[in-house]
C-alpha cells in the first residue's frame, strides 16, 4: 500500500499571517490587527490603542493580498493539489455584525479561489482562523455573547452561497480547543474575549497579564460549538457535497515516567486539551468527564441548554482535521524540568531534541496521534492540516538557502504518516504543511521564525522588498507532492 490515489498534498496559511492590506478595500479590524510582535523570550503584546512606530505584524504581513497570483503559481510548481487558507471574517463583514457583506472582500476570495482552480488546486478554507472582527470583541466580548453565534452563521452562509461551486472542503474554527487554555492567549485568539481592564488600558498589555474568566470562557466555547454545528447544518443544505470539518490543535502527551500518578495526570491532560473538543464536534455531545472537570474549576454548566444539545448532536463534522507540531510530557512531579519557549507548556522529554523555540521534535508522535484518533473516531476521514518547523534561515554565499534541517523534519514526519497509512490502515486523506511560504508567526509575531519552502524578503524591523525566492526544501517537497509521497528520501 501507499498513500491513496487522490491524497491531498499542499500547504496551509492564515489570512492574518499572510495577507496584509489590513484596512484595504473596506476590511475592518480583527483581533490580530491589535497585536504587536514578540520573540521566544517576550510575550506578544495586546495594544488597544495604536502605538506610533510600533510593529503590528499583521498589518502588512507578506502582502499575499497583492502577491497571491505569484504565490499560488509557486505552490502549483511544487505540485500542490490543495491549499489551506482562511477567509478573514472582517474582510467580508468589517464589523462582524453588519447587515450586508462587503463586496470587495468577497470578490478578492473569488479571485484567489479562481487562481487555485486554474492550477488544479483544491481550496481548503477555514472560516475563522483567529480572525474575529475587533468590533465583536469590544461590543460583545466575542463569543461570550450568544448573539455572536448568529453573526458567525450569517457570515458562514454568505461564504457557502458565494463559493459553493469553488470550494468543497471547509473548516469552521481553527484550533477551537485554544479556548480550553487558561490564559489570555486562547481566550482572545480563539473566542474574541478579553478582560475589560485590558481593553480600557492606555498602555500595551502582554498576554501573560491578561486575566482569565473560566466561567465566561467555557460559556463562549459552548457558543462556538453551537455556531460550528449550525454552520455544518447550513452548509449541507446549501451544497450536500461539502466536506466540513473541525480543527484541533492536537497536543500529544506522554507520561514522563510509568509512575501511576504521571499516567493519570497525562490521561487527564489529554482528555482536557484534546478529547473534549473532539468529542463535541465529532460525536455531538460533551463527554462525561467534562462535567467533572468543570465542577473542579468552579464552572456552572447550566449554560448548556437542551436546545444546544440537539444542535450539537445534529451538526457533527464530516472529517477531523488537526495540527501537529510536537509532543509534550506530563509529570505529577512539580520539580520536573519544563520546556521553555513553548506556548503549550509541558515537561521536557529527555529522548527528544527541540527547535530554537523549544518545540520538541517527535515524528513518531504523529503516527501515535493518527492511530489514537483513528481508534477514537473510527471511519472518520482524518487530515493533518498543520505540521511545520520554525527556524532562522540564513542566505548562503551562493545566494541560496540550504535548509536541510527543514527537509529532515518533514521527511521524518511524512515517513511516520506513511507508516500510519500503510501499516496501521489509518483513514488519512490529506496533509498540508504549515507555512509553505514564510509568514508571520502567530505565537511570537515574528518573521524571523520562518516556516516556508518559499523565502520572503521581509523582516521584523520592517525592511525587505517582499521578493520571493525558493529554498532547497522547495524542490524536495515538489518531489514528495508529485510522487504522491513515494519520493521522500
Amino acid at each position: 500500500m501507499s498513500f491513496p490515489k487522490g491524497f491531498l498534498w499542499g500547504g496551509a496559511l492564515a489570512a492574518n499571517q499572510c495577507e496584509g492590506a489590513y484596512l484595504e478595500d473596506g476590511k475592518g479590524l480583527s483581533v490580530p490587527d491589535m497585536l504587536l510582535g514578540g520573540d521566544v523570550n517576550t510575550p506578544r503584546t495586546f495594544c488597544p490603542n495604536t502605538v506610533e512606530g510600533a510593529f503590528y505584524p499583521s498589518h502588512e504581513a507578506i502582502d499575499f493580498y497583492h502577491h497571491y497570483k505569484e504565490d499560488i503559481k509557486l505552490f502549483a510548481e511544487m505540485g500542490f493539489t490543495t491549499l489551506r487558507l482562511s477567509i478573514n471574517w472582517a474582510r467580508i463583514f468589517p464589523n462582524g455584525d453588519d447587515e450586508e457583506p462587503n463586496e470587495a472582500g468577497l470578490a478578492f476570495y473569488d479571485a484567489v479561489f479562481d487562481e487555485c482552480k486554474k492550477y488544479g488546486i483544491e481550496p481548503l478554507v477555514t472560516l475563522c482562523h483567529y480572525e474575529i472582527p475587533w468590533n465583536l470583541v469590544v461590543k460583545y466580548n466575542g463569543f461570550q455573547d450568544r448573539r455572536v453565534i448568529d453573526f458567525f452563521v450569517r457570515y458562514a452562509v454568505t461564504c457557502f452561497k458565494r463559493y459553493k461551486n469553488k470550494v468543497k472542503y471547509w473548516l469552521t474554527f481553527n484550533e477551537i480547543n485554544a479556548g480550553m487554555m487558561d490564559e489570555g492567549t486562547g481566550a482572545l485568539y480563539g473566542l474574541g474575549m478579553i478582560d475589560r481592564d485590558a481593553l480600557k488600558s492606555e498602555d500595551p498589555v502582554t498576554f501573560d497579564k491578561l486575566k482569565d474568566d473560566p466561567q465566561g470562557r467555557f460559556e463562549a466555547l459552548n457558543n462556538e460549538f453551537v455556531a460550528s454545528a449550525l454552520t455544518v447544518l447550513a452548509g449541507h443544505e446549501i451544497n450536500p457535497d461539502f466536506m466540513i470539518g473541525n480543527m484541533i490543535a492536537h497536543m500529544s502527551f506522554y507520561p514522563l515516567t510509568c509512575h501511576p500518578k504521571d499516567i493519570l495526570k497525562c490521561q487527564r491532560q489529554d482528555n482536557f486539551m484534546n478529547n473534549i473538543c473532539g468529542d463535541v464536534q465529532v460525536r455531538g455531545e460533551y463527554p462525561s468527564f467534562y462535567y467533572r472537570y468543570m465542577e473542579e474549576l468552579g464552572v456552572d454548566t447550566s449554560f448548556i441548554t437542551e436546545s444546544d444539545k440537539v444542535i450539537l448532536k445534529a451538526g457533527t463534522v464530516d472529517m477531523y482535521t488537526f495540527s501537529y507540531y510536537m509532543s509534550n510530557c506530563v509529570s505529577a512531579d512539580e520539580n520536573a524540568e519544563s520546556i521553555g519557549g513553548n506556548i503549550m507548556g509541558g515537561v521536557k522529554n529527555p529522548y527528544l531534541k527541540a527547535s530554537d523555540w523549544g518545540w520538541q521534535i517527535d515524528p513518531d508522535g504523529l503516527r501515535y496521534t493518527l492511530n489514537k484518533l483513528a481508534n477514537r473516531y473510527p471511519n472518520l476521514p482524518l487530515m493533518v492540516v498543520e505540521n511545520g518547523f520554525g527556524a532562522v534561515d540564513e542566505i548562503g554565499e551562493d545566494g541560496k538557502i540550504h535548509d536541510d534541517y527543514r527537509i529532515s523534519y518533514f521527511r521524518e514526519h511524512i515517513k511516520a504518516m506513511k507508516q500510519a497509512v500503510e501499516e496501521d490502515n489509518v483513514n488519512l486523506i490529506g496533509y498540508t504543511t504549515w507555512g509553505p511560504i514564510d509568514i508571520v508567526s502567530a505565537g511570537t509575531g515574528q518573521l524571523k521564525k520562518r516556516y516556508g519552502f518559499v523565502y520572503v524578503d521581509k523582516h521584523d524591523d520592517g525592511s525587505g522588498d517582499m521578493s520571493r525566492g525558493v529554498k532547497d526544501s522547495f524542490y524536495w517537497y515538489q518531489n514528495v507532492c508529485k510522487s504522491n509521497g513515494e519520493q521522500i528520501d
